[in-house]
């Protein structure tokens, strides 16, 4: 599925530094073909999609991501030295305890036999991360990751309920009965419905000029080059406004959520977390589709004003 873009492909590789601790061309091209496969499913894109998608992702992270997969000593080692810390932090901002302390210091490295794949005593075969596909930065993957779990930990506890047996003796009883187990996260479609409107709200104030990029870049799929041409500007100066579009788009919908702005339901008028927030981007850049094309529209309330175009 990866498209014949030979120079494309080259750059991809060069820019990831996968040659660093040696991971070779034909691996990193093979996480590169899963990510595709993951981003566009059973659907057919024309190349220009897929050389788009790709200049998007995280390649340098993908590369260090699939080199720890791999096994290789030199990716862990690079790994540990630059993640370690970065987990602690994220497990004491998640647990709302002291940095350094031993709950964060535990709850984090607790992450490093999944993601080693020492789960089911396979190295690597188990590894988390064969889920981890370039889309976001390995530190906001990690970090939801973590999060997902704490939740995991708490809703786990919530099903046992302690009892006094009729020796006096405390026992653990499981509240779920015969039920059938929980799916990995049941408020996954409520984080999404979150993110959603919060993005549908953000959208909404942009400026002319900037809903017609998204709209054209998203919902109509045309390239930079295309766009560029439409808006008239360079390329690179289109490539430039889709960046700072989508920054400013995820600080909006960052404060909208944390201040509860999103009405959805008394936990959501709250505010959310944290780690909440960053699992409303992860799922709703996973596989829970959002409608893009009803959030921009097909078409432009009023032709958009071409920009001075850069020299």
């Amino acid at each position: 599925m990866l498209p014949s873009n030979d120079e494309l492909l080259k750059r991809l590789y060069d820019d990831s530094r996968a040659e660093r601790f040696g991971l070779a061309r034909d691996r990193f091209l093979a996480a590169l073909e899963r990510s595709v496969q993951k981003r566009f499913g059973g659907c057919t894109p024309a190349a220009a999609q897929i050389e788009e998608y790709l200049k998007g992702l995280h390649v340098e992270d993908l590369a260090l991501a699939c080199g720890c997969c791999e096994g290789i000593g030199s990716a862990w080692e690079e790994f540990v030295g630059e993640y370690r810390g970065y987990l602690r932090s994220a497990a004491a901002a998640i647990l709302r305890c002291p940095p350094g302390s031993a709950n964060a210091a535990e709850f984090g490295d607790s992450l490093f036999a999944e993601l080693y794949g020492l789960a089911d005593g396979k190295r690597g075969e188990r590894s988390l991360f064969r889920y981890f596909h370039g889309r976001s930065s390995l530190k906001t993957w990690l970090r939801a990751v973590l999060a997902q779990r704490r939740i995991d930990t708490v809703r786990a506890a919530k099903k046992f309920e302690s009892i006094e047996g009729p020796d006096g003796e405390t026992r653990h009883a499981e509240i779920a009965g015969s039920t059938p187990p929980l799916p990995l996260d049941p408020d996954r479609d409520w984080y999404v419905g979150l993110f959603e409107q919060a993005l549908e709200a953000a959208v909404a104030r942009l400026l002319p000029n900037d809903r017609e990029r998204l709209r054209l870049y998203y919902a109509q799929e045309n390239t930079l080059a295309e766009i560029g041409r439409k808006l008239g500007e360079h390329e690179s100066s289109a490539s430039r406004n889709l960046e700072r579009i989508r920054r400013q788009l995820r600080q909006k919908v960052e404060e909208a959520l944390r201040r509860g702005e999103i009405h959805a339901d008394a936990r959501a008028k709250k505010g959310l977390s944290e780690e909440q927030i960053l699992l409303c981007f992860e799922y709703a850049s996973g596989e829970t589709p959002i409608d893009l094309s009803k959030i921009l529209g097909e078409k432009p309330a009023t032709p958009a004003r071409p920009e001075k175009r850069e020299p």
